[in-house]
């Protein structure tokens, strides 16, 4: 493998931007970038100094000097540029949702196995230090076994319907846009998979879920609440409840500090570390690292596909489809 890896966008969006100043902070620079519009590559690529533009998507993933593609395009057309990518040999780091749904991402997985290349979701929360540090305290018996963890995030959206968070075109909606954090939060402090699903779901006026409640269960008994919300504003707040005291996480996405509560004591102490401002960094730090050892077992692939277990299982007993899906 060689020293340095050559990083390719696709997208100029607000994650494209974090991408590249994150580069930037890791001392080298974005190789590549590729849009559908030409004209916002080529703006992308003076803005940050990109030595390629290219003039089709396509092209991009047949370059033989890149490395690692970030796709940062809606997530709904993140299955076709995925198989391309990796078709040619490209490692894959894939924004949140990874895929529309279970199917997609197991072939994507098994091709992805079957070529010898690393795939991952840009989950911020398998990559912030403060979730390192958590589930370091947790797995060391401190606080007790985990028994219930409860989850809000609800952002308060105009019903603009052409927009992507209401777009059933687009793959709108609140699992897919911000249940995907939530979900990936109770399963990193939860030992098993969840089993027992129950849930309820308010449609958006066009389709998609607007609002959730859902409820989850495993096998051992652990269970968590998860409150989404796409037209009215909640805290994104996680609370991990153990049996000898709780913690307690705000703006748990991107979170760099988390408060924990002793149950018989009452004491209050904090645990900091790393910055929210540098998630992109982090995301990037590890994705690069288990390519060059070959070692993808910190990009929590097992948790990104049984949160995307859940999310199909929920929609298919909505029986809200996107346009052309099949579930």
């Amino acid at each position: 493998m060689k020293d340095s890896l050559n990083w390719a966008v696709l997208g100029t969006g607000v994650i494209a931007n974090e991408m590249a100043q994150a580069l930037d902070k890791m001392g080298k620079k974005l190789y590549a970038v590729g849009n559908r519009t030409y004209e916002k590559a080529v703006a992308f690529a003076e803005k940050y100094k990109v030595s390629k533009v290219y003039d089709k998507i396509d092209d991009m993933f047949e370059d033989d000097k890149v490395d690692i593609i970030y796709i940062t395009s809606p997530h709904n057309t993140h299955y076709e540029f995925m198989k391309k990518a990796l078709e040619h040999g490209k490692h894959l780091f894939v924004e949140k949702s990874i895929t529309l749904n279970s199917r997609e991402l197991d072939e994507m997985i098994a091709l992805a196995e079957n070529k010898g290349l690393i795939l991952a979701e840009a989950m911020t929360i398998w990559h912030m230090p403060i979730y390192k540090e958590l589930w370091k305290l947790v797995n060391s018996g401190e606080l007790g076994r985990v028994q219930m963890i409860t989850v809000n995030f609800g952002s308060f959206k105009e019903y603009d319907m052409n927009n992507r968070f209401f777009n059933m075109k687009l793959a709108g909606g609140a699992l897919l846009d911000i249940g995907v954090y939530a979900l990936s939060i109770v399963r990193s402090f939860m030992d098993e998979k969840p089993s027992e699903i129950l849930s309820q779901w308010k449609p958006s006026p066009t389709g998609c879920d607007e609002q959730a409640s859902i409820l989850l269960k495993n096998s051992v008994e652990q269970m968590a609440t998860v409150a989404l919300s796409l037209h009215s504003k909640q805290p994104k707040r996680a609370m991990i409840s153990c049996e000898k005291g709780y913690i307690e996480i705000m703006e748990f996405p991107r979170a760099d500090k988390a408060i924990i509560v002793d149950a018989q004591t009452g004491n209050i102490r904090s645990i900091e570390a790393g910055e929210a401002s540098n998630a992109l960094y982090y995301e990037m730090q590890d994705m690069e690292g288990a390519v060059k050892n070959k070692d993808a077992s910190g990009l929590c692939l097992g948790y990104t596909k049984d949160v995307m277990d859940i999310m199909t299982e929920l929609r298919r007993a909505w029986g809200m489809k996107y346009p052309g899906e099949s579930l």
